[in-house]
């Protein structure tokens, strides 16, 4: 009987990996004795100041007649205005808003209509692919995730770029440009060809059209009848919007200036964002919190029993349903405590949407979880502050009522935020000079070499 040569690989591996994890855990008790910030965050969930932006800002504490720091409701600020108040105007004046969101990032101010026109046009013109580039890269060798689909087509990008290398301004930013109007495309083509080479369904390939705006070719791009209501394209631009850009610190935005610093091409520096939005941590959030209400709605019979849906959201803190993570995911953020404006501002076109589609038990099982899991968790859990709704609660609900596969949660997100990552890379780029290098603290202490015979294991 022949052995096989790949179970001792695996047995070995597996050896190998727990000698690493031995070697590699540092005892938590450190952290509190020399003062490290995990995850550069305190207990209160503030954050290390590690640089200074004029991007946008996220407001989650005042100052009280005391003097002392307090949580508030959140707000969120792109250039000085908040996106609420962004919201609220393009909507009012009857206007998809991503565009000028994404030129307000950019260039520091709200377009004029003449300079809004324009920058669409100039948006319009950079969103076509090099020739064979469908052909060539995305129909090859099509991946079940998007995200790493989305990497790889902007890393292969480069080779199509004679100026690939130059980081002056103006390069950068037709380079930056170029990847927001082509975003779109990447992702959508991506899925579409992993949807019929892998579930074997039909392959479609639309062109965008010049005079729709993102969320409308995006919709454009996916169905096989371009068709879409006023309704679903204004959720969708909107989400959009919500998610362009969150502050300096967040995990992608910060490893897009990280990056940035060492003075390499818009493709890694980019890529690199990818990655780290890809995460369940960071942008691939949605996806189980859309996961999360699926095991919710099989499991609760009763969606308008509170005590029911009570109980089960107790079972996830226990690790005793859904993935046995002790989460309730979309509920809990690194910096707003008292609400995500995001949650608050998407809300209400969620609920509109949701009378569109005949879905409105599903709004209110998602409503009753918002607003009974933070009391749920303070009974089962010491939290230093508080807990509400993020922008992920109701994002995987939208892109279910909008016909968008899961595969594309994720890159909808790098769809909208490619336009937060262009303005931080041109940011740090203006007020570069130093490579961004945190120091990290040896705990392990030093030893003497030893000769290999000596050493035992």
């Amino acid at each position: 009987m022949k052995t096989n040569p790949y179970s001792k690989i695996t047995k070995d591996i597996v050896g190998l990996s727990r000698l690493c994890q031995k070697n590699s855990k540092v005892d938590s008790s450190l952290y509190v004795k020399y003062d490290v910030k995990r995850g550069l965050r305190d207990l209160s969930g503030k954050g290390v100041l590690a640089g200074l932006t004029k991007i946008s800002e996220v407001c989650a504490t005042k100052v009280n007649e005391k003097g002392e720091t307090v949580p508030c409701e959140g707000n969120l600020y792109y250039r000085g205005i908040n996106v609420k108040d962004l919201v609220d105007g393009f909507v009012e004046e009857g206007r998809f808003g991503f565009e000028e969101t994404t030129y307000l990032l950019l260039f520091g101010d709200l377009p004029t209509a003449n300079q809004l026109e324009s920058f669409q046009v100039l948006l319009a013109k950079y969103r076509t692919l090099p020739t064979g580039f469908v052909r060539d890269i995305i129909m090859k060798a099509p991946s079940p995730d998007m995200m790493n689909t989305l990497a790889r087509s902007v890393l292969t990008l480069y080779s199509y770029d004679n100026k690939a290398d130059d980081i002056s301004g103006p390069n950068v930013l037709r380079q930056c440009l170029q990847m927001i109007a082509l975003f779109p495309l990447l992702s959508v083509y991506g899925y579409q060809a992993y949807s019929h080479y892998h579930e074997e369904n039909s392959l479609y390939i639309h062109k965008p059209l010049p005079e729709l705006s993102t969320a409308e070719n995006i919709l454009r791009l996916l169905r096989c009848d371009f068709t879409y209501s006023p309704l679903e394209a204004r959720v969708l631009d909107i989400a959009l919007v919500l998610h362009a850009d969150h502050g300096g610190g967040n995990n992608s935005a910060f490893t897009t200036h990280v990056v940035s610093s060492t003075g390499t091409d818009t493709y890694s520096a980019i890529a690199a964002a990818l990655g780290a939005l890809k995460g369940p941590r960071h942008g691939g959030a949605n996806i189980k919190v859309a996961q999360m209400f699926e095991d919710i709605k099989n499991s609760v019979r009763d969606w308008t029993d509170e005590d029911e849906v009570a109980a089960y959201l107790g079972k996830l803190l226990h690790k005793q349903a859904f993935d046995k993570s002790g989460l309730i995911y979309g509920m809990g953020h690194a910096v707003y405590s008292v609400s995500d404006p995001r949650a608050e501002v998407f809300k209400e076109y969620v609920k509109r949407l949701s009378k569109d589609k005949g879905r409105t038990d599903e709004f209110e099982l998602y409503a009753l979880v918002e607003r009974i899991a933070a009391k749920v968790i303070a009974e089962e859990r010491k939290i230093y502050k508080g807990v509400s709704a993020n922008v992920d609660f109701y994002g995987g609900f939208v892109y279910s009522m909008l016909g968008l596969p899961m595969e594309l949660y994720t890159p909808i997100f790098a769809i909208a935020r490619i336009s937060g990552w262009a303005a931080h890379r041109l940011e740090e780029l203006s007020n570069g000079g130093k490579i961004i290098r945190p120091a990290y603290k040896s705990v392990l202490g030093q030893r003497q070499y030893c000769s290999l015979s000596s050493r035992k294991a």
